[in-house]
Formats: C-alpha cells, sequence, structure tokens
C-alpha cells in the first residue's frame, strides 16, 4: 500500500509518523510507520548490516569496524527521522550490545549518534516483543514463535493475544559462526544440545505453527519461493511445508550459495548466515514437529509498537482495520463500503452459505475494498486493485486470503469469467476462495449499478433467495435502474447459483 498523505493521516487520527531503530547483532535498521495505529504501514525502510555480534562469542567484545559502521548508520538514521517529521522514535538494543564487555560505551556513544535514549532488552523482553509482533501480524495465532537474530534465537509460546515466558539461547547466526569456529557440523552439535535443554517449547510445538522471525530465516523462505516457483513474492504469512522444507534446508547446508537460484535477491553479508539459519530451524522441525512454519515480517519492532496501543486498538482485527482505512481515504463514499457488507452478509445468511469466522472477516474486508481503485481508468481497474490488494502491507492475511481479496475485487470490475485472470493467482487461492470470490463478486457487480456506491441505497434494495429465485428488490422510485444491464448481472447471478433471478419493484 502506498505511504498515506499527512492530511489522510489527520482523517485517520494516527498522528505523526513513529520510527523504530533496531540494533541487532548482525544488522542496525530503521523501520518508519505512517503512525501508531493496528494496521501498521512501513513508509520507510532502511537496513546496514553491521555485524556487531561477529565475534563477541569467542572475544567477548564488539568489534571496532563493526562499531564505527553502527555509529555512522545511527547518525544518518537521526537524519533521516528529523526529515520525515517523525514523532516518536523508540531505539532498541539486543543480544550483541547486552553481552559484549564494551556494550555499556557503545551504547553511550550510539545514543548520541542517534539523539535519543536506547533501551537494551534482556533476552525475555526480546521474547515478548517478538511475540507480541506475531500477535500484531497474524490472525488469531497459535504456536511457538521463535527469533533468530545474528546473536541470539529466542522461542516463545503464543496463543490469541496471550504470550508466554519467553526463553533466549545464543543460537543466533553470528553467534553460531564464530563458536564453531565455521564448521556446520560443530553448530549442528551445539544447536541440538541447546534445544533439548528446552523441552517445554518444543514439546508445546507439536502439531501446532511455527512463526519464524528474523532476516535469515525470511533470506531462506525468499529463496525457498524461487526454488519452487512460488506465484507471490511476500515473505509475511508464506507457509513452508515441514516435510519438503527439511529438504530444501538441507539443500541449503549442503550447497554452495552461488549455485542457488536467486541468491542475487541475497545481501553478500547474510549469504555465509543461511547455512545456520537452515540448521536452526532444520532442528526446531524434527524436535517440535510443527503442522507448518509460518514466516513473519513483524518481530519485536512491530511488538514494541503493538504494546503501546490501548487495549481496544489491540483487539482490533488488523486486516479489517487496514481495509477500513483504505475504505475510508479511496473509496467514494466509506458508508457505502459498510453497508455493502451488511448488504452481503444478509444474502448469504438467505442463500444458506455458511462462512467460517475467517470467511467472514475476509468478505468483509473485501467489501470494505471495493471501491479502492475507482479513480483509475476503466480498463485497469480490476488490474490496479489486484495489484493492490495482493501486494498490499497487510497483516493478519494469509496467502490464500490475500488472492481471494484481489479476485473478487478483479472480477468485480472485469466479470466472472475466471479465464480472465492468470492461473497462478488461481492456484494459491484454491477451489474454494475462488468460487466464494466469483459469487461476491457478481454480488458487487449488482450492488455498484444500483448504489452508484453511494450509501443509504443498499439497505432499501435487499438482495434475498426465495426458494429457487434470487430477488432483487427496488422501490418504487427507483424501478427505472431495472434496465437492460442490471437484468444482465441477476441473470449472471442466476447462473452462478442455478436459480432464476427476478428484479421486483415494492409497493
Amino acid at each position: 500500500m502506498p505511504p498515506i498523505s499527512r492530511e489522510a493521516q489527520g482523517r485517520l487520527k494516527i498522528g505523526n509518523p513513529v520510527a523504530i531503530i533496531d540494533i541487532g547483532s548482525n544488522s542496525v535498521r530503521l523501520v518508519a510507520y505512517e503512525g501508531m495505529s493496528r494496521a501498521l504501514t512501513p513508509i520507510y525502510n532502511e537496513k546496514v548490516l553491521c555485524g556487531l555480534g561477529r565475534h563477541v562469542a569467542t572475544t567477548g567484545r564488539l568489534d571496532d569496524d563493526a562499531v564505527d559502521r553502527a555509529l555512522r548508520a545511527l547518525a544518518r538514521f537521526r537524519v533521516l527521522c528529523d526529515t520525515m517529521q517523525v514523532s516518536d522514535v523508540f531505539v532498541l538494543a539486543t543480544a550483541a550490545a547486552r553481552d559484549a564487555s564494551n556494550g555499556p560505551a557503545f551504547l553511550e556513544a550510539a545514543a548520541k549518534a542517534c539523539g535519543r535514549p536506547i533501551s537494551l532488552l534482556s533476552g525475555a523482553e526480546e521474547a515478548r516483543y517478538s511475540a507480541l509482533g506475531i500477535v500484531a501480524g497474524f490472525h488469531e495465532p497459535d504456536g511457538i514463535a521463535g527469533d533468530m537474530g545474528g546473536g541470539s534465537l529466542e522461542l516463545v509460546d503464543v496463543k490469541g493475544a496471550s504470550v508466554g515466558q519467553g526463553t533466549t539461547m545464543p543460537l543466533g547466526g553470528l553467534a553460531l559462526q564464530d563458536v564453531s569456529g565455521g564448521s556446520l557440523k560443530k553448530a549442528q552439535k551445539i544447536v541440538r544440545a541447546a534445544l533439548e535443554r528446552a523441552p517445554e517449547y518444543l514439546e508445546n510445538l507439536h502439531g501446532r505453527t511455527f512463526y519464524a522471525v528474523g532476516g535469515t530465516w525470511r533470506a531462506l523462505a525468499r529463496l525457498h519461493q524461487a526454488a519452487t516457483d512460488y506465484p507471490l513474492h511476500i515473505m509475511h504469512s508464506y507457509i513452508l511445508d515441514p516435510k519438503s522444507g527439511l529438504d530444501f534446508l538441507q539443500l541449503v547446508e549442503g550447497a554452495d550459495t552461488k549455485s542457488l537460484k536467486d541468491i542475487e535477491s541475497i545481501s553478500e553479508a547474510r549469504r555465509p548466515l543461511l547455512a545456520y539459519g537452515a540448521i536452526v530451524l532444520e532442528e526446531i522441525i524434527r524436535l517440535g514437529e510443527p503442522k507448518e512454519v509460518a514466516i513473519s515480517a513483524f518481530g519485536v519492532r512491530e511488538g514494541v509498537l503493538f504494546d503501546k496501543l490501548d487495549p481496544e486498538t489491540q483487539k482490533r482485527d488488523p486486516l479489517l482495520a487496514a481495509a477500513s482505512d483504505l475504505n475510508l481515504l479511496r473509496s467514494r463514499s466509506p458508508r457505502h463500503g459498510q453497508e455493502l457488507c451488511e448488504w452481503t452478509e444478509a444474502f448469504m445468511k438467505s442463500l444458506g452459505l455458511t462462512e467460517a469466522e475467517n470467511e467472514t472477516r475476509l468478505r468483509r474486508a473485501a467489501c470494505l475494498l471495493a471501491d479502492i481503485g475507482w479513480r483509475a481508468h476503466p480498463d485497469y481497474r480490476g488490474e490496479q486493485s489486484l495489484n493492490l490488494i495482493a501486494y498490499g502491507a497487510f497483516a493478519g492475511l494469509d496467502h490464500p486470503g490475500r488472492a481471494y481479496l484481489a479476485l473478487s475485487i478483479f472480477f468485480r470490475h472485469e466479470g466472472l469469467s475466471p479465464d480472465k485472470v492468470g492461473s497462478r493467482i488461481k492456484s494459491l487461492a484454491g477451489p474454494r476462495y475462488l468460487e466464494r470470490a466469483r459469487l461476491l463478486a457478481a454480488l458487487m457487480r449488482i450492488a455498484y449499478p444500483v448504489s452508484v456506491s453511494m450509501e443509504g441505497i443498499l439497505p432499501q434494495a435487499p438482495l434475498r433467495v426465495r426458494g429457487s429465485q434470487v430477488v432483487l428488490q427496488l422501490p418504487s422510485h427507483m424501478q427505472d435502474l431495472a434496465n437492460e444491464r442490471l437484468a444482465g448481472r441477476m441473470k449472471a447471478l442466476g447462473k452462478l447459483l442455478n436459480m432464476e433471478p427476478v428484479i421486483e419493484i415494492a409497493g
């Protein structure tokens, strides 16, 4: 999603941008968000791979060159935050600064460089914020969050909005590379021994989801997408099947990284850590036996901001919050989007079509997003809407759900034929979501010629199933809307449902 303008921020009442500076063991990163919101959207993201944690495990000190790179990055980030008029900057430091003997001196210099106080997180705090990042980024999460950085690995149980007591282990990529002397076999033994000392986490993982947080695991996921020709290059909520994933992880451990497909997309500084990330994830899969591995773009940074929201805002659905924001900013009549939710819900009940809880929220999100492409040229509204939704910065949304939302609005503009859209996004949606998307689009294609996207109209024109008929009721003052175009849209819906379409004039 494109960044929101200052005028729009005022309409949404989210304030000025906020930012997190994350001083990690491998990278120092600045992420600025458009404002404090349940639907966090980054407006700027920059990282510098400083390698602060390199050799800390063996020397006990932060490397001088890495410190210099980090301080230069922090000074740059200070200027960038001033330029963006960021209202609040939260600066975090983790394992490397925590464990190094010269960590305190570095933190003092770092605070001067970035012009803000720095919060040095304990291992338990890092685990908690990682888990809160999963709460912020996933709909009803249930599993173990694992955050692998350069210096440490944090594990914590998360279920819904509840976060358990976390643990931290020195299993970051740089730390493993250091203590193993570059030997992958030795690193594997170190990882296995450490994980076996935390049995409660891996026993609780069995049959649940492992949420993989951290840049190295995201890089592995990117390579896995390339190897499998996956159609959607978005990391958040990408699912790695544990069984097939093991073969890929072993390939990474044994291969020359130059031979891996799309390795050019991974920075050279991170490539040596891929094998260590693969080893840790492989051992977690073997010992914990999760049902799936979900890659997360949300972690400590988003968890810190989530923790600062008021309880009511924390309870909001992040997908519906983002869809509501876009409805407010981009539709012709925001209230119409809300009415479309209610109008389609009444129809679904009359049809007797059972919706799972997640399907209901997806349908509502689609209704709120239905009009976001109206400013585009008519010939490209479907394509533009599909791209905005499929590649938008949404949280609380898995990849099949993205495909469903994008297809619903695409079919709304382009017609109901499945042949109008490519096979890759249809395969991502799956048969059930594809048919649900076509049905919802058919309803929208009736709603818009009646309402012209204006509020207050749809409640006067209910659409219901009556026996073997699908019936649209128009009040007498709207009877002239019943032209060939509307009749054609009703006929298409009737064909989809194998029902007779009827337009009735009430009163």
